[in-house]
């Protein structure tokens, strides 16, 4: 196997409504026309050259679990997000970067991701 990277992340969400709206209209994901009506209600997005895929259902129990969302400027991020009501951690460095931490509508834990950015 040549693994050429990550294709998608699955997501359960509560409210797939709300949770659209969160990643498209807080974090700037692009929605995808072309999901399939699988019966039940979710999206899939873009984001960068990957995709997140929205699925409604019960969401589990938190043990850690997140994905992390590329950033140039981590501190212009925050911002962002605390400007539109978003409770986002500080940065503190991990490696080389920068993350910091915050959730979606429904508990998803989601991480911001400065690669390089410590001094």
């Amino acid at each position: 196997m040549q693994p050429q990277g990550v294709h998608h992340v699955s997501i359960n969400v509560a409210d797939a409504e709300a949770s659209i709206a969160f990643y498209r209209d807080v974090l700037g994901f692009g929605v995808r026309p072309d999901r399939p009506d699988f019966g039940f209600g979710g999206a899939w997005l873009d984001v960068g050259g990957q995709q997140v895929h929205l699925i409604e259902a019960p969401t589990p129990q938190d043990l850690g679990q997140h994905f992390a969302i590329e950033v140039a400027d981590i501190e212009a991020a925050i911002a962002d997000l605390r400007a539109k009501g978003v409770d986002v951690s500080d940065a503190k460095p991990v490696g080389t970067g920068l993350q910091a931490f915050f959730a979606d509508p429904s508990g998803n834990a989601l991480e911001l991701n400065q690669p390089g950015g410590a001094a």
